[in-house]
């Protein structure tokens, strides 16, 4: 792996983890599997509310995906692409 599909790499799972634990779209998502599994009670529950938790997950199956499919990358760098436009627009607002 070139450190340059490691930067892709590791951009991308920041911003799927966020996608699952936080941004809107998943929301619905969330919020049913929470009912089933409320986060004050069960650490699966939990998982999906820590970015730092999720994130662990999300590279467990990124990680081996690229190394399986290598144009997977290309996928990943869309996701990359958006971690770096909110991290901009977060330091943008600050």
């Amino acid at each position: 792996m070139t450190l340059f599909e490691f930067v892709i790499i590791g951009l991308a799972v920041f911003r799927l983890s966020r996608l699952i634990t936080t941004d809107v779209i998943f929301e619905p998502l969330r919020n049913r599997f929470w009912k089933k599994h409320p986060p004050q009670s069960s650490k699966l529950g939990y998982l999906i509310t820590c970015d730092w938790c999720t994130s662990i997950w999300v590279a467990s199956l990124v990680v081996p995906s690229v190394i399986i499919i290598p144009v997977l990358v290309y996928v990943y760098a869309v996701f990359a692409a958006s971690a770096i436009a909110g991290l901009l627009t977060a330091y943008e607002q600050k």
